[in-house]
């Protein structure tokens, strides 16, 4: 029963690999279908023909955009609505070019690059054989042919940054990250598909070793020689081992169709596998699977005696106490000391010295003495008294002495790890936290942040400003009102606005000296009467018998409250303004706020905040001074 289960597992692992190998192959030649041939005394350059397409034109080899007027050589996607995706670079550690640069396949058969403002040439590609012709393929490859059409050389050999579907990463290869998204020059990191089937992440200019490996496969001694990493058109990413089968299994595949698939390590160490759209209804690339989700994964990201942290998802470097950043603009550059060491004598204590704690940090285990101590105070002691020890690491019972510089720094709340920093008292310490320039994706969430506030801002003070202008206006027409009414001598009465004064000749003139009598009170006698620029009918009483302006205000008090309900009572003056009604308390006030604002000695006059504030009712009236002055002229 056990062997039949073990060939039923062979027979089905070998009609995958059938499977796979069939599909690979069928996308392969369809990809290689040559259309249009590179001849001898071809040539480019950057501003005019700059690049040779495909038959479909996926694909273009040609310069590449890298700053102002400065060009590299290389392959990128093309007829896709994504800017150049760069998937192959020729001499990449070249300084860029100039825009009067020319890319020739010379009539003696070589590749070359003529610089004219150098004077000078470059080898794109270096073979002993001459080049018959050259084609851009559709799967991405770029052929350089021989006299006879045969292949004598291929981009897909020579991997930089990126794997295309029907590529292989065969063994002893590797990947090489750029140094930024628009600086393709080696950068920092790389993957190598190692003879023991290992496929491994590390750090540039570090030995194949576990210590230093960020991520892997877990493959190491299961598939033998020959194993390849492989992509196919579907996005299944897999280890293939040539003599059994898929050896493993990394994507799983992608059901999605009219897409194009590319693995790339990017320039900040994650392994990544995108997918781009064909569909010009939805052209937009995303990243269908990663090696990992924590961006502070790769070894060496924040460069030597920096530290890494996580925020919102992204990785931030950061300098310990008593370090500067190298360079502001490069945050791979790691961090420096802001102070110079003393020189070490007899392993004495210098007193300006002390220790800064760094807890949840951690750099690369690379110690010079291991102490067993178990209370950390004693490794921290410990360093302190060594003037050879710049910074110790307290885990688990041991402290852990090490000199500069430190690697591979991160912070994480889960690593219960202590690292002590030695540093000078005399020194302008960097506080551990303080934020290193930030990786470009960092940077563009951080411009992004920064508009929407500018935007706020710039709303938020334009609201205030129409509000002040508003208001402005508001106060400005009404003062205006009250100017109006003064300036026509309008004596009507409205609520929110005080009766203007008559003197006594404007008021015999009203009644045509005092001629038409219309009613009697007790204090005095109503004459009727007309405004002469309305044509108003006015009732005006002629107070007599009224004490003199010395007298007790309470008696003032009376005669006005008299006066306004005799009016009222001859049904004089209850509709003041056209047909509306008058309130009789509401029309006392007004009278007593028109008495205030005609007040001979301008100090006493209210302001017109208040003036409103008693039309209200908010702020009580008092009987003006003089008031039977007042009234007798009426």
């Amino acid at each position: 029963m056990q062997e039949l289960k073990e060939t039923t597992n062979i027979f089905m692992a070998n009609s995958l690999f059938s499977l796979v190998l069939l599909s690979a192959m069928c996308y392969v030649a369809a990809q290689n279908r040559v259309s249009n041939i590179i001849g001898r005394g071809s040539s480019l350059t950057p501003t005019a023909n700059s690049s040779w397409l495909s038959p479909s034109g996926l694909f273009a080899f040609g310069f590449l955009p890298q700053g102002d007027n400065r060009y590299g050589v290389g392959i990128f996607v093309a007829g896709l609505a994504v800017n150049k995706t760069v998937v192959w670079t020729a001499n990449r550690d070249d300084p860029p070019v100039s825009d009067d640069a020319t890319l020739r396949l010379t009539t003696e058969g070589k590749l070359i690059l003529q610089k004219q403002s150098q004077d000078s040439t470059t080898d794109v590609v270096r073979l002993d054989r001459s080049i018959s012709s050259a084609s851009m393929l559709d799967s991405g490859n770029f052929v350089l042919y021989g006299s006879n059409q045969e292949k004598i050389w291929q981009s897909f050999d020579h991997p930089t940054d990126t794997i295309l579907p029907g590529q292989i990463l065969a063994q002893g290869q590797e990947l090489f990250s750029s140094r930024s998204n628009s600086d393709y020059s080696t950068g920092i990191f790389r993957l190598k598909m190692q003879s023991d089937s290992n496929l491994v992440q590390y750090p540039v200019q570090t030995t194949d070793s576990a210590q230093y490996s960020y991520w892997n496969t877990g493959t190491f001694g299961r598939g033998g020689v020959n194993v390849t990493l492989n992509l196919d058109p579907d996005g299944h990413l897999y280890l293939l081992n040539n003599s059994v089968a898929i050896l493993h299994d990394i994507s799983n595949g992608f059901s999605e169709t009219r897409r194009l698939y590319l693995l790339k390590i990017d320039f900040d160490g994650i392994l990544s596998l995108y997918s781009f759209s064909f569909d010009k209804r939805n052209n937009k690339s995303s990243i269908v699977w990663i090696s990992s989700g924590d961006k502070c994964d790769p070894k060496g990201l924040c460069g030597l005696n920096g530290l890494c942290t996580i925020d919102d998802n992204e990785a931030k470097c950061v300098c310990p106490p008593g370090f500067d950043y190298v360079s502001l603009g490069n945050w791979t550059a790691g961090c420096k000391r802001n102070y110079t060491a003393e020189i070490c004598k007899n392993n004495e204590k210098t007193s300006q010295y002390s220790m800064r704690a760094l807890e949840n940090t951690w750099w690369e285990n690379d110690p010079y003495s291991v102490l067993e101590i178990k209370i950390k105070e004693e490794c921290e002691a410990a360093c302190l008294d060594d003037c050879n020890c710049e910074a110790a690491f307290f885990k688990e019972g041991q402290c852990r002495k090490q000199r500069l510089p430190l690697r591979y720094g991160r912070r994480q709340l889960t690593e219960s790890n202590i690292a002590y920093i030695k540093w000078s008292s005399d020194s302008s310490p960097t506080p551990a936290g303080i934020e290193a320039p930030s990786n470009p994706t960092t940077s563009k969430k951080k411009e992004h942040r920064l508009g929407i506030l500018i935007i706020s801002v710039a709303l938020l003070a334009l609201a205030c400003t129409v509000f002040v202008i508003s208001g402005f206006v508001a106060y400005r027409n009404r003062v205006w009102a009250y100017k109006k009414i003064s300036a026509q001598g309008n004596f009507e009465l409205m609520e929110d606005i005080a009766p203007r004064s008559f003197t006594y000749i404007e008021l015999e003139e009203v009644t045509n000296g005092f001629q038409e009598e219309i009613g009697r009170g007790a204090s005095g006698i109503i004459y009727k009467g007309a405004v002469e620029y309305n044509n108003k009918v006015v009732a005006v009483k002629r107070l007599e018998n009224i004490r003199s302006v010395n007298s007790d205000l309470s008696e003032e008090e009376a005669v006005l409250e008299e006066w306004v309900n005799q009016c009222f009572e001859n049904n004089e003056l209850d509709k003041l303004i056209m047909d509306v009604e008058t309130d009789k308390k509401k029309f006392e006030r007004m009278v007593k706020v028109g008495l205030w604002c005609i007040l001979d000695e301008p100090s006493l006059r209210p302001s017109m905040k208040k003036v409103l504030l008693m039309l209200e009712g908010t702020v009580d009236i008092p009987t003006p001074p003089s008031l039977s002055s007042y009234l007798s002229a009426i």
